[in-house]
C-alpha cells in the first residue's frame, strides 16, 4: 500500500470482466465520450463504499427512534440516569443532526485540501469514534459528546460521498449509483428500525444498536483507503499549480485505469488530457475564493443546488412521517400500535420507491421525475390538510395521502435532490458549494423538525399541512423554470451547457 494514501497504487489496472461495456464507436461530444467505457466491478467498488456512509446516516436514524425507548426505560436501560426530560432526550435524538451541521461547516475549509477520498476517510473514523463512545458512555454528557462526534462524521461522508461518485463514476451510469445512494440511506433506516426492535426488550439494548454501527465504519474506512483518489480532483490540482503537472496526470490516469478497468486504459491519457483541456475552457485553472461563489455560474449552480435541498425538507418531509403511526391507526391498522412495525412498513415502501428511481433516473432523465414527484406531494399535501380540516371519518384518504406522499418523494427529492447537488457545481467550487448545499439541506430539517410542533399548536394540523403542499406548488414552479436536465452529460459538459 502506497504510503500516501491519496497517491494511487501503480500495479496493473483490473482485468477485463464479462460484464465489461464499450462504447468507443460512438462520436465525441465535446472531446469527450459521452458513453464512457467501464467493466461493472470497477464501477460498482467506486460506488459501495462512499454509500456505505449513507448506510451508516440511514442506521442512525432508524436505531435511534428504537434507542431512546430503550434508554428512557426503568427496567431495561441498564443506567441510573435512565429518567430524562425532554430537553435531554431531544439532545440525544438530534444531537448527530447538529454534528451534521457541524460537519458541514467543516466540509467548506477542509474538502478541497484534503481531497474527497481522504474526508470519506476522517468520516469512516469520526463514525467509528462516535459510534463506540455513544454505546460506552458511562454518563449522560458522554452520550451527546458521541452522538455529536458521530454526526459529524455524518457531515462529513454526506458532503464527499456524493461529489466522489459523481467525479468517478461513468457518466451514462453517474444518475443511477447517486440515487443509489439515498436507497442506500433507506436500507440504514429499515436495518436501524430492524436490529432495535430485536433489541428494544434487551437489557442496555440501546448500547447494542449504537455499537451495531462500527463493523461498517471499519469497512468503509478500509475501503476508502484502498480505492484510488478521484482522478478530476487530482486534474483540478495539476491545472492550479498545485503539485507538479506531470505527477498529477500520470496519477489521474492510474486512478482512471483502477476506477474503470482495462477497457480503458488505452485511451486514459487521452481521456486524462480531454478532460484538462476542457477545464482550461471552463476556467478551473484559477482557485476559487468565497466571493466568486455568489457571482455567475457559481451563483446559478448555488440557487440550483441550494433550492432543491432546501425544498427538499420544508415541503413536510420530516413532519409528514411524524404523523404516520397515528394516521395508520386511525385507519384501524393493528401494526400502528407499534411504532417500530409501523416505520418498517413505510421504510420498505421508501426502498422500492427509491429502487424504481434508481432504475429509471438515466432513462427518464432528472426533470421528469422530480415534477412527476412533487406534483403527487402536493397532491398528498392537500389530502392530508382536507383530512385534518374535513374528512376526519374517512381514514382511507390520510392512508393514501401518506403513503402516496412518501412514494412521490422517494421517487423525486429523496435520491435527486443528492444527485443534483453532486454535479451541479463547477468542479473547483464543487466542495464549498457542496458544503454549502448540504448546510441547507440539515439545517432546513433541523428548522422544520423544531419548528413542527409549534405552528402545530399555533395553526393546527389540517392548515400546516396546506401551507406544506403550498411550498410543494412553489417548489414545482422552481423545478420547472431553474432547474435543468443533465442525463447523459459528463460534468464538465453540465458546466458548459446547464451554468
Amino acid at each position: 500500500m502506497a504510503s500516501d494514501p491519496e497517491r494511487p497504487i501503480r500495479t496493473s489496472p483490473v482485468g477485463k470482466l464479462s460484464g465489461e461495456i464499450n462504447n468507443a464507436e460512438e462520436p465525441l461530444l465535446n472531446g469527450i465520450h459521452p458513453s464512457e467505457n467501464y467493466t461493472v466491478l470497477s464501477a460498482i467498488l467506486p460506488f459501495l463504499f462512499p454509500a456505505l456512509g449513507g448506510l451508516l446516516y440511514g442506521y442512525d436514524i432508524g436505531s435511534t427512534s428504537c434507542a431512546t425507548i430503550s434508554i428512557e426505560s426503568a427496567t431495561l436501560s441498564g443506567i441510573t440516569w435512565y429518567n430524562l426530560n425532554s430537553v435531554e432526550i431531544g439532545l440525544i435524538t438530534s444531537g448527530s443532526l447538529y454534528g451534521a451541521l457541524i460537519g458541514s461547516v467543516l466540509a467548506f475549509n477542509i474538502a478541497d485540501f484534503l481531497g474527497r477520498r481522504r474526508e470519506l476517510i476522517l468520516a469512516s473514523c469520526l463514525y467509528l469514534l462516535g459510534a463506540i463512545v455513544t454505546a460506552a458512555a458511562p454518563t449522560f454528557a458522554v452520550m451527546v459528546i458521541g452522538r455529536f462526534v458521530f454526526g459529524i462524521g455524518i457531515g462529513l461522508a454526506m458532503h464527499a460521498a456524493p461529489m466522489y461518485i459523481a467525479e468517478t463514476a461513468p457518466s451514462q451510469i453517474r444518475g443511477r449509483l447517486i440515487s443509489l445512494k439515498e436507497f442506500f440511506i433507506v436500507l440504514g433506516m429499515v436495518g436501524g428500525y430492524g436490529i432495535g426492535s430485536l433489541l428494544v426488550d434487551t437489557i442496555a439494548g440501546w448500547r447494542y444498536m449504537y455499537g451495531a454501527s462500527t463493523p461498517l465504519a471499519v469497512a468503509m474506512g478500509i475501503g476508502m483507503w484502498w480505492l484510488p483518489a478521484s482522478p478530476r480532483w487530482l486534474l483540478l490540482c495539476a491545472i492550479q499549480g498545485k503539485g507538479n503537472m506531470h505527477d498529477l496526470k500520470e496519477s489521474a490516469i492510474c486512478c482512471l485505469c483502477r476506477l474503470r478497468g482495462e477497457v480503458i486504459c488505452d485511451t486514459a491519457p487521452r481521456q486524462v488530457e480531454e478532460i484538462l483541456a476542457e477545464l482550461a475552457v471552463v476556467g478551473e485553472e484559477k482557485e476559487a475564493t468565497f466571493r466568486e461563489m455568489f457571482r455567475g455560474k457559481c451563483l446559478k449552480a448555488l440557487i440550483i443546488g441550494a433550492g432543491l435541498v432546501l425544498f427538499q425538507q420544508i415541503t413536510g418531509q420530516p413532519s409528514v412521517l411524524y404523523y404516520a403511526a397515528s394516521i395508520l391507526e386511525t385507519a384501524g391498522f393493528s401494526a400502528a400500535s407499534d411504532a417500530t412495525r409501523v416505520s418498517i412498513l413505510l421504510g420498505l415502501l421508501k426502498l422500492v420507491m427509491t429502487g424504481v428511481a434508481v432504475i429509471v433516473v438515466d432513462r427518464v432523465g432528472r426533470r421528469p421525475l422530480l415534477l412527476g414527484g412533487v406534483s403527487g406531494m402536493g397532491v398528498s399535501l392537500f389530502l392530508l390538510g382536507s383530512y385534518y380540516l374535513f374528512l376526519d371519518d374517512a381514514p382511507l384518504v390520510a392512508v393514501v395521502a401518506l403513503l402516496l406522499y412518501v412514494g412521490c418523494y422517494q421517487l423525486s427529492f429523496g435520491p435527486i435532490g443528492w444527485l443534483m447537488i453532486s454535479e451541479i457545481f463547477p468542479l473547483r467550487l464543487r466542495g464549498r458549494g457542496l458544503s454549502i448545499a448540504v448546510l441547507v439541506n440539515f439545517g432546513a430539517n433541523a428548522l422544520v423538525t423544531f419548528a413542527f410542533s409549534p405552528l402545530k399548536a399555533l395553526l393546527g394540523a389540517g392548515i400546516l399541512f396546506y401551507g406544506f403542499g403550498v411550498i410543494a406548488v412553489l417548489s414545482l414552479l422552481f423545478i420547472l423554470f431553474i432547474v435543468p436536465e443533465t442525463k447523459g452529460l459528463t460534468l464538465e459538459e453540465i458546466e458548459a451547457r446547464c451554468l
